[in-house]
């Protein structure tokens, strides 16, 4: 019996960016719209206060390698 390495997904920035492509790169590994996770990212922004969703924002950007 032969074990072969999956490969499997990896959570990247996206060259497709608006600021740092980190929803670009979201939207990319659920195969979703970057557009539609920009504007739920936006919504959770607006409705948590803005700190914490800039916050999670600029860690997702330091933490989630580019591309």
């Amino acid at each position: 019996m032969v074990k072969t390495k999956k490969k499997g997904k990896k959570l990247l920035r996206s060259n497709n960016r608006m600021i740092a492509g980190v929803c670009s790169g979201i939207g990319e590994y659920f195969d979703i719209d970057p557009t539609l996770v920009r504007l739920i990212w936006v919504a959770v922004v607006i409705f948590t206060g803005f700190f914490p969703g800039i916050i999670a924002y600029v860690v997702a950007w330091i933490i989630i390698p580019e591309k």
